[in-house]
């Protein structure tokens, strides 16, 4: 087994591009880690990195035992998901990601009742407002709100999703309250969700006319969503938000939704995943157990 502990650091961390990033992700040392890379070249007979102070990168011959290596990992996870399909009791780890609010308000409070009803499975969570390629970080699942994109992955629709624009009243009081969705373009701040190959460099309202594209711009932009929100309870500008994730702070009259008639266009909460990886039992119940209980979250 120890073999192939090594092969799974020595794939982590060529996909993660450090010994501390592998390891942490396996929940490893960097020491362990380090050492179980010694051991794989030491077997091997070669080195699989070139290493410095400040960088460490794959040899040529490490880049092509990593494909080799990938694909011996890959084989093995499906064998031991075809074999667990005869087990009544699911086991192992499951690795999800997930953008925070959806992590943190959804995702993450359903976990525990999953692991207790299944108490030999682990979930193994990373949450990132930035999306993220499921098959190069190793991930079982990848849940969203908003459009998936072009994707060969498989998708899995858990709920429709409303959006909401909203604003603390004291930016309302200073500011102006807009009227139309053109006043958004004119004196107002807008909070924008932003990083590398971001989609939200505009928003998209929903009007008697059919969508309409609003190039929004603001003083504020962060690739955190949560951030975005504080900055809106702060009175800094609208923000453009899931309702689940705002709902605590509209019924408490800290954010108040404005443009109610012409919101931003509605999304849907869901997940994806490899097409093989419903093959696993405790990757095909977690999805089934999101599936039942996630709807009180849109209600």
């Amino acid at each position: 087994m120890s073999y192939i502990e090594s092969l799974r650091v020595f794939v982590r961390v060529m996909e993660l591009g450090s010994i501390t990033s592998g390891g942490r992700d396996l929940r490893l040392t960097p020491a362990v880690a380090s050492k179980r890379l010694k051991e794989l070249e030491k077997r091997l007979g070669v080195r699989l990195f070139n290493r410095t102070t400040r960088s460490m990168t794959p040899t040529e011959v490490g880049t092509v035992f990593y494909e080799e290596a990938r694909a011996v990992l890959l084989a093995l996870d499906h064998a031991e998901a075809r074999v667990a399909s005869f087990s009544e009791a699911p086991r192992g780890a499951i690795r999800i990601t997930a953008p925070l609010g959806v992590g943190r308000r959804i995702v993450a409070p359903l976990v525990p009742d999953f692991t207790d009803r299944y108490p030999e499975t682990e979930v193994r969570m990373r949450l990132s407002d930035r999306r993220i390629d499921i098959l190069a970080d190793g991930q079982d699942l990848a849940f969203f709100v908003g459009d998936p994109g072009d994707s060969t992955m498989k998708l899995r629709k858990f709920a429709d999703c409303d959006r909401v624009l909203c604003a603390a009243p004291d930016y309302l009081s200073r500011a102006g309250v807009p009227r139309t969705p053109d006043d958004l373009l004119h004196g107002h701040n807008c909070l924008l969700l932003r990083y590398p190959r971001s989609p939200e460099y505009f928003w998209t309202l929903r009007t008697g006319m059919g969508p309409r594209k609003l190039d929004v711009t603001g003083r504020y932009d962060a690739d955190d969503g949560d951030v975005l929100t504080d900055w809106a309870l702060m009175g800094r500008g609208i923000v453009n938000k899931p309702r689940f994730d705002v709902r605590d702070h509209l019924a408490s009259g800290r954010l108040v939704e404005i443009l109610p008639d012409t919101p931003p266009m509605p999304t849907i909460f869901g997940c994806l995943y490899p097409h093989k990886k419903l093959q696993d039992p405790k990757v095909r119940l977690f999805v089934e157990h999101i599936a039942r209980h996630c709807k009180r979250f849109f209600a």
